[in-house]
């Protein structure tokens, strides 16, 4: 079950070039995007609607797009505005328009009801135009439930036992931070402290620390449906970092963003922005590195979330227990479970309403017979 009406990220915006096409599956659903003469992203359904090929198939002539089958032209409504060989187009000849909105580099899509499409309910990253910032950015394709993904990083207690190579540190450190997990109506907060620890393999790489040990912080924001910001950094141990003094320490803000492709696969975009002391490289050197170490890092997740899904297709219904370290996601899952809830309920008025609005009509048209 999916959240329907909400902010997806379907893109990074440098994915859909001008005159290019770029077919993705998003909540089970096929969508083209493109762009028009002027720049402007859209997102159609990706199918003609009269063989069905996927409209990714066919070519963007000026602002729209032509079926590469039989050359049925679609505008960007969705409306076919062109039937080569006969001069009238079918009334019903006209394909799904979603809402796509490019923002912080990202194309985001609504695909619930159009109308409720708020773009100020997008959730802002500007750490991708900050110049104070460098970052980097990927995608993935994993075959596991999206909240499989979220879920793993809610809950960073795993950190230490699967990341040792990179970002890990000693696993009991990770199981003895200091813990606080807040709920609001907008989302989910954990924040974690790890005093007087020791700095993980990329934290050393990546920065100078004056002290064996460092104070490291975790600050996991989760927006629901499914987006995830961590902001990780660590100071030399004992310089103040827990109150509020960051200086001269290293700062990571991690985005990453599950869109669900179908039921048990996902879109994993993500982007790390980074401000720490590069140790004299260049910032084109430090992202190369960093990039290298991070795809170490989201190959073992996914190694492990995909493991979970075979787990569970394999052995559906058997009962999880849930521990301590899980309040995070435990919350997370609550609050997307409501919205799908509160979505069916939506639906499900909205058709008893045209159902009573239909029976209403029909009684009209039907003489009164004594």
């Amino acid at each position: 079950m999916f959240v329907y009406n909400a902010w997806y990220m379907g893109a990074w915006a440098d994915e859909v070039k001008t005159q290019g096409l770029l077919g993705r599956v998003l909540l089970n659903q096929p969508v083209v995007f493109y762009r028009t003469e002027d720049g402007t992203a859209l997102a159609l359904e990706d199918r003609c609607c009269h063989r069905a090929l996927p409209l990714s198939h066919g070519c963007v002539v000026g602002d729209q797009l032509q079926c590469g089958y039989h050359g049925l032209v679609y505008d960007r409504n969705g409306l076919c505005v062109k039937v080569p060989g006969q001069e009238r187009v079918p009334a019903q000849a006209r394909v799904r328009s979603y809402p796509v909105v490019e923002k912080d580099h990202m194309l985001w899509i609504w695909m619930g009801e159009p109308a409720l499409a708020n773009p100020a309910l997008i959730v802002a990253h500007p750490w991708h135009d900050d110049d104070a910032w460098v970052w980097i950015k990927d995608r993935y394709s994993i075959k596991s439930a999206y909240q499989l993904v979220t879920d793993n990083l809610m809950d960073l207690t795993h950190v230490g036992y699967v990341h040792q190579r990179t970002i890990g540190g000693t696993p009991q450190a990770h199981s003895d931070a200091d813990t606080q997990t807040t709920r609001s109506e907008t989302g989910v907060k954990v924040i974690r402290w790890m005093m007087d620890s020791v700095p993980p393999p990329s934290y050393v790489a990546a920065h100078k620390f004056n002290t064996p040990t460092v104070d490291r912080w975790m600050e996991i924001d989760f927006f629901p449906p499914a987006i995830v910001r961590i902001h990780t950094g660590a100071t030399d141990a004992g310089t103040g970092a827990r109150e509020g003094n960051r200086e001269g320490g290293m700062a990571f803000m991690g985005l990453n963003l599950q869109t669900p492709e179908t039921e048990t696969t996902t879109h994993y975009f993500w982007s790390g922005a980074h401000t720490y002391d590069a140790g004299g490289l260049s910032k084109a050197d430090l992202c190369s590195k960093l990039l290298a170490s991070l795809t170490v890092t989201f190959a073992e997740d996914k190694v492990v979330v995909e493991a979970q899904q075979q787990s569970l297709d394999r052995l559906e219904g058997a009962p999880l227990v849930m521990i301590a370290s899980d309040a995070g996601l435990a919350h997370a899952r609550r609050m997307v479970a409501v919205m799908i809830e509160n979505e069916a309920a939506a639906s499900k008025a909205a058709l008893n309403s045209e159902e009573l609005s239909l029976a209403k009509r029909d009684s009209k048209d039907v003489p009164y017979e004594n």
